[in-house]
């Protein structure tokens, strides 16, 4: 069973930054591809970005790419999703999520993390 646990959220005003990690245990699953996802109050929950096992392929919802860098470090089970010039919309709860397939990480993964809040101020 892979477990993933998030760290990293916080309060930051427009403009800042956050880095929130992503720590994969398992045997197998820290070889999963890893993506995140985020849910603001009231909407759904939508794609963020992902990243290959070997951490070579990465993928960006539009609305975050040019911002928002996804990487991981395998020697220590992690995976990163630093986020540069926040703004307000992107204030949500932020899980990440692994599967075997890089294509179902990026829609239906099958395991998740318990989120952590991250809340971007005007």
């Amino acid at each position: 069973q892979a477990q993933l646990v998030e760290s990293g959220g916080g309060l930051v005003q427009t403009g800042g930054s956050l880095r929130l990690s992503c720590a994969v245990s398992g045997r197998t699953h820290n070889n999963y591809p890893v993506g995140w996802f985020r849910q603001a109050p009231g909407k759904e929950r939508r794609f963020v970005a992902a990243i290959s096992w070997s951490g070579i392929s990465t993928y960006y919802a539009d609305s975050v790419k040019g911002r928002f860098t996804i990487s991981r470090d395998k020697s220590k089970n992690t995976v990163f999703l630093q986020m540069d010039s926040l703004e307000p919309e992107d204030t949500a709860v932020y899980y990440c999520a692994a599967d075997p397939s890089m294509t179902r990480v990026q829609s239906t993964p099958g395991y998740w993390g318990q989120g952590t809040q991250v809340t971007v101020s005007s």
